[in-house]
């Protein structure tokens, strides 16, 4: 969905009943942190997270 993807990099956000939301921005942030990128592309079934250093 749209509107989740533009949102699932912010802390604390999360679609999932136990989730706590702060893996994806703090992965990020992590690797950021070291000079490189994580970015996400889906479409409907797949789902792919590209880091980049």
């Amino acid at each position: 969905l749209p509107e989740v993807m533009e949102q699932i990099f912010i802390p604390f956000f999360t679609t999932r009943k136990n989730g706590s939301g702060i893996g994806l921005s703090l992965s990020r942030q992590i690797i950021q942190n070291h000079g490189g990128r994580l970015e996400v592309s889906s479409v409907p079934g797949k789902t792919r997270f590209i880091l980049s250093f």
